[in-house]
């Protein structure tokens, strides 16, 4: 499983130099990374680069460099990083209207469950959300969740070999009908796959 460590890290010394090159580097990256759903639905792929930004980030915001502190945000970010049969992705509802957030988010209980992706002519493959822990409740959803898509073997040869990558959302308060994936991101997100293949 590709981890990070300490070691992958910078200091905050050394971050703070590095940060508008690295920054640059890692937002050309993710936006080869996400996927709209209609105007208020994303989904952000995240992988080793997204991750160790994001944690260098927080270092940077909380002023952390005790290796306490560092690697409990390595235990935290970590699990986020896909494991080479996977993919991992952030799923964001957005809308700006805190009222208008706030009923769509009533109405959408359970729309985590309902995103799916697609290789080829494989079977849908629908999200394991949230196994930190759980983000709604009887009334609303979480605007932020964790989701998992596990691929079969075949899913990930085919995903090599080219096969295009489909998604959607089947859900009655926010249905989004099959579209396949931009071609730089069905690339970025076959890459996330090629480990397995050297285990093998």
């Amino acid at each position: 499983m590709p981890n990070l460590s300490r070691a992958d890290l910078w200091s905050l010394e050394e971050y703070a130099e590095m940060r508008p090159t690295f920054r640059a580097q890692v937002m050309a990256h993710k936006k080869k990374r996400q996927v709209s759903f209609g105007e208020h639905v994303r989904l952000y792929f995240e992988d080793a680069l997204t991750i160790r930004y994001q944690i260098q980030e927080m270092l940077r915001i909380e002023k952390i460099f005790e290796a306490a502190g560092i690697n409990e945000e390595l235990g935290a970010y970590c699990p986020l990083i896909p494991d080479g049969h996977n993919w991992k992705a952030t799923f964001m509802i957005e809308y700006e209207d805190p009222d208008e957030r706030a009923r769509q988010l009533a109405k959408m209980i359970g729309i985590e469950n309902k995103i799916w992706l697609q290789v080829d002519e494989c079977d849908r493959i629908y999200a394991i959300a949230d196994e930190d822990l759980s983000r709604d409740n009887e009334v609303k959803t979480s605007s932020v969740h964790f989701l998992r898509f596990e691929l079969t073997p075949a899913m990930i040869s085919s995903a090599h070999s080219g096969g295009s990558i489909s998604a959607g959302i089947d859900h009655s308060a926010y249905s989004v009908d099959t579209f396949e994936l931009p071609t730089a991101v069905r690339d970025s997100l076959a890459n996330d796959l090629q480990s397995i293949l050297k285990h093998h």
